[in-house]
């Protein structure tokens, strides 16, 4: 009964009973999976919890400040809730940051000065970091100001080239950037203790060497993040996991007191820091967001898991695969033209409960060299915690699948996306 009432709701929404008995077949054996994904949530859950306590929150941290924000208690005591989670020597977490790449760019230019060279031992970053180190001319770029930049790329099996590495740094070498996530590459995310080893790697070779990570899309997936395993910084967004879907903008830097300080330099001014910045109204929200953030992320990777197992067993190449061991909440889908892309970002769309009637297209996007498609319906614009999927048109045509405030509405994008490709008859099942 509850199954036939379930397949009833399912389509009125549009999803066809042929979609969603293939659905239920494939979740009847991830059970297990889901429940080991409970396990990790509740530990990050405790953790949070114990944060918040420690820090004494109370409702006179919930209060608004304006203009210079001077002795805002509310501010000083979620930075300090970010520390003792990420057991870390201090936190920088603002509303001022805008998006994730702002918060890489203030870290990175707080900690490099000319002469200085930025390694990345695990290929090229993220696209709209490009501009900013200088990879592609942009003014008041890393490059611009005197800060060079190398590379190692990763193995074709997506290990580490520790070799490389090794050979990359000198006595330039001030600063290496390890991006946990995949970004826009079909190449496999770095798990905790990856990272760890390549920072150990790193360390042996220059005990000096500051290692920043770029968090972003990782947090609260595993029990340990990279501040665990040496990181001087990390790195990330509030419209990402830790912002629990509730941060309307936000980012935060976690790391050692020289390097967070080095941070608000260049976030306000030299002088100034961390004394000024007021909340504006939005400490309830980064608050309480920061409070549901390892239970949504449990949420969004069980619906990267189903969208990972729909997929293979269709046929098409996913990263990372059905049964490996997950490491952010992103799944990519290499669905092998533009059309297929289109069609099963319309689905993702078709389910939102925001701007579900909008079709996406392909369209230039400020930071990327190639048309994007993005479907996101999301309350806050951009945030890719909540259910969106997205991705540059080129070869092999991947769109990254993430977020989902709710396991139930993960799922629903999931076959809205099938749905559309079936209807294009680009699947068949």
């Amino acid at each position: 009964m509850e199954s036939m009432m379930n397949e009833n709701v399912y389509a009125q929404l549009g999803v066809s009973d042929q979609v969603y008995r293939f659905g239920e077949d494939v979740l009847a054996a991830l059970r297990p999976r889901f429940d080991a994904i409970d396990q990790v949530a509740e530990y990050n859950q405790a953790k949070v919890i114990a944060a918040m306590q420690k820090n004494r929150v109370n409702a006179s941290c919930f209060a608004a400040t304006t203009g210079y924000g001077y002795n805002d208690v509310g501010r000083d005591a979620l930075e300090r809730v970010y520390a003792d989670c990420f057991h870390t020597e201090a936190a920088l977490v603002r509303p001022q940051i805008t998006c994730g790449t702002h918060a890489l760019a203030i870290a990175l230019s707080a900690n490099l000065l000319p002469g200085d060279e930025l390694l990345s031992p695990v290929g090229r970053p993220y696209d709209t970091l490009e501009e900013v180190i200088g990879i592609r001319e942009s003014a008041c770029s890393l490059r611009e100001y005197g800060v060079s930049y190398a590379e190692v790329p990763l193995r074709e099996d997506g290990s580490i080239d520790y070799d490389g590495v090794r050979h990359a740094i000198h006595e330039r070498t001030k600063l290496v950037t390890i991006q946990r996530s995949k970004g826009y590459a079909t190449r496999p995310t770095l798990s905790v203790a990856q990272i760890g080893e390549l920072i150990a790697f790193v360390k042996a070779i220059r005990s000096d060497i500051l290692c920043m990570v770029d968090n972003c899309y990782g947090e609260f997936v595993e029990t340990l993040e990279p501040s665990d395993v040496g990181a001087d910084m990390v790195v990330g967004s509030l419209i990402k996991n830790p912002g629990g879907g509730l941060a309307p903008i936000g980012g935060y830097i976690c790391g050692t007191r020289k390097c967070v300080d080095r941070c608000a330099y260049r976030l306000s001014a030299p002088g100034l820091g961390q004394e000024v910045g007021a909340n504006l109204g939005l400490m309830t929200s980064l608050f309480q967001g920061f409070f549901l953030a390892p239970t949504v992320v449990s949420g969004a990777l069980k619906g990267a898991i189903f969208a990972a197992n729909i997929y293979e067993k269709l046929g098409f190449k996913v990263v990372p695969n059905s049964t490996e061991s997950r490491h952010d909440i992103i799944q990519a889908v290499e669905l092998g033209s533009e059309q297929a892309m289109v069609a099963f970002c319309r689905g993702i769309q078709a389910a939102a409960p925001v701007d579900s009637y909008v079709t996406p297209i392909p369209w230039d996007m400020p930071g990327y060299d190639d048309q994007v498609i993005m479907a996101a319906g999301a309350f806050v614009q951009g945030s890719s915690i909540e259910l969106s999927a997205d991705g540059p048109i080129r070869p092999p045509y991947a769109v990254y699948f993430q977020g989902g405030l709710t396991w139930v509405h993960a799922k629903l994008g999931i076959l809205m996306s099938l749905q559309k490709l079936v209807e294009e008859g680009l699947v068949s099942l």
